[in-house]
């Protein structure tokens, strides 16, 4: 008999997130979006009428109570929804808030073509105004905006095809969490184990091989038995992006994506060359995961496997927790009473069930505490992952509370520092702890995990949104064969020799979703990068580098992410983080070597 997950109501709700912060129930949401036509048309009735800084404050203030209620709105139906995607009522509410988001975008279209069609002088004037101070910031990001700010006319239209303009992504996504189904597989002992997207990952770490390879294949059956849908809706995804990026007189779709936050190509293309660079770093873990497994063969399967006896170590929940407050402890008082907070009071939703959305994420508004998704199943990784996203949440807390809405979201390419210093700081102290080599091994294989998954991985994933885009613009198909031949060539690349490449591997790039976010994953490589330095400078130099990271935390949006970086102590705008943070993801692997080789193995 088939291992089932269960229901979503037969769950224990002490291990399930508690939303009432944003909405105590479904009804007083309906309440709230009921009011949303109301706000829309009040905001969009300063159409015309930004000519001075009193109507400008006005309306940023306006702006600002509907961006906010838009959020709640919008975060709630979406969180409503990944606890079980199979829900008619939660889908139709995030339908509802996505057309709402669509409105709202028409409706304020005519804001930044209005305001920057403004005479310089006079706009000029208006960022200076003291009437204005609060909003300065945002005011400039426009002005830096201008050479890519269509007509009020032309945003308009391109605000009205939002919805249709993001379907590709929302297809995409319903396909993979709702409808797609895998074969049932056996592992060695001819049990039935069922498969889907939220413990494929767990199959896959497995110490069974037979599992490992049969779930491999049952799990990529399903993705090529739809993957002319899946290069539709990817396809369909950068046209949209790269007609968008030529509209606004954009050199090229990435370009479009990075310049809203400041960040040069060269950031994306440096990251890109460094891994480059230490590409023999990886070859060696490879040729390292191959000896452990005892292996003549090293195939894709094999890439999750556990490389030591012991590392199928069990954690329950609640010793998750008191790993994470160990982890966090250098970050001071503040900051692990928070973290406390947060697990004492149900932010977390723990365990999988049937139809919730798979992997991990940290969520939240301004005007609610932030709430975490996980799939915990116990592992170390599980517990590294509550770990990672409560540092996003920490993130969005410490933002929230320093900074007024207007700037409390930190933009993406800050995203993932927070997190993954969080992760470093957990194995570094698990690291400190243990002397016996064969659980130090263990330690050391989950160090080397998180660089290959975070830094090597996502960088792989970089290159190909990089080259797919570059097809696209150079009037080239997006085609199954052209997408699954990319993507295969860049895993024989980043993976070298010593991996046997399964006709399954090419299907692989269907079931990322962040490819629907185009030139979002690189993020984790720089933010990855980042931690590295972070990390050990708050563990090496105590208080002075703690008090910059928090600083840092604290400014949310309210500084471009370079320049918010560097006071943290971090400058990217140079190869040399990277090089770092993969100088040490070698000496972690030369450690683990020499441990192997002592170990016999």
């Amino acid at each position: 008999m088939a291992e089932v997950l269960k229901e979503r109501n037969e769950m224990d709700p002490k291990y399930q997130w508690d939303l009432s912060s944003l909405y105590k129930n479904d009804e007083e949401w309906e309440k709230d979006f009921a009011e949303m036509d109301e706000l829309i048309a009040k905001t969009a009735s300063f159409e015309g009428k930004l000519k001075d800084a009193k109507t400008v404050r006005e309306f940023l203030d306006t702006q600002n109570e509907l961006t906010g209620k838009l959020e709640n709105v919008a975060g709630y139906a979406s969180l409503r929804r990944s606890e079980d995607t199979r829900a008619q009522k939660a889908q139709i509410m995030w339908s509802k808030a996505y057309g709402k988001i669509v409105q709202a975008t028409t409706a304020l279209s005519f804001a930044e073509p209005e305001f920057l069609s403004l005479p310089e002088e006079i706009l000029a004037e208006l960022v200076k105004d003291p009437l204005l101070k609060d909003y300065a910031f945002n005011l400039e990001k426009i002005l830096r905006m201008k050479p890519h700010t269509l007509s009020a006319a032309e945003e308009r239209l391109l605000a009205g095809f939002g919805e249709v303009l993001g379907a590709p992504g929302e297809i995409a996504s319903n396909l993979m969490d709702a409808d797609l189904l895998f074969d049932d597989v056996t592992d060695k002992d001819g049990k039935t184990v069922e498969v889907n997207d939220s413990n494929y990952i767990l199959l896959q770490s497995s110490e069974d091989r037979v599992l490992r390879e049969n779930s491999f294949r049952s799990y990529y059956k399903g993705y090529k038995n739809h993957i002319n849908t899946f290069a539709a809706t990817y396809a369909a995804n950068v046209k949209a992006m790269t007609a968008e990026a030529k509209a606004r007189h954009y050199g090229s779709s990435r370009e479009m994506s990075l310049y809203e936050s400041n960040i040069p190509l060269e950031v994306y293309d440096q990251l890109i060359a460094a891994v480059h660079r230490h590409m023999p770093a990886m070859y060696r873990y490879v040729d390292l995961r191959k000896r452990l497994l005892g292996l003549d063969q090293l195939h894709y399967y094999d890439v999750y496997a556990p490389l030591t006896k012991g590392s199928d170590d069990k954690y329950t929940y609640e010793e998750a927790q008191k790993m994470v407050l160990d982890a966090v402890a250098p970050l001071g008082e503040n900051y692990v009473n928070v973290v406390k907070e947060g697990l004492e009071n149900r932010w977390i939703d723990v365990y999988p069930n049937k139809g919730k959305t798979g992997g991990a994420f940290s969520a939240g508004t301004y005007d609610s505490n932030p709430v975490i998704l996980t799939n915990f199943t116990g592992t170390l990784d599980s517990v590294s992952t509550i770990a990672h996203e409560m540092g996003h949440s920490m993130h969005t807390w410490h933002s929230k509370t320093h900074q007024p809405r207007q700037y409390a979201d930190y933009t993406m390419f800050v995203a993932e520092v927070a997190s993954t210093v969080n992760e470093n700081l957990m194995i570094e102290q698990l690291l400190q702890k243990e002397s016996d080599p064969e659980k130090r091994l263990v330690l050391l294989e989950q160090y080397l995990e998180n660089f290959k998954g975070t830094v090597y991985r996502q960088t792989m994933f970089a290159e190909f949104e990089k080259e797919a885009h570059a097809l696209a613009e150079k009037g080239e198909a997006l085609d199954p064969v052209s997408l699954n031949n990319l993507y295969e060539g860049l895993v024989k690349e980043y993976f070298g020799e010593e991996m046997v490449i399964d006709p399954e591997v090419q299907y692989e790039w269907a079931r990322i979703p962040h490819f629907y976010s185009p030139f979002y994953v690189y993020v984790y490589a720089t933010g990855y990068s980042s931690a590295v330095a972070l990390s050990e400078g708050i563990m090496k130099k105590g208080e002075p580098a703690r008090k910059r990271y928090i600083e840092f935390l604290s400014m949310g949006g309210s500084r471009y992410p370079l320049d918010e970086l560097k006071h943290a102590g971090v400058d990217l705008t140079t190869p040399e983080p990277v090089d770092i943070a993969l100088t040490k993801f070698e000496k972690v692997l030369e450690e683990a070597e020499k441990l192997a080789a002592q170990l016999g193995k």
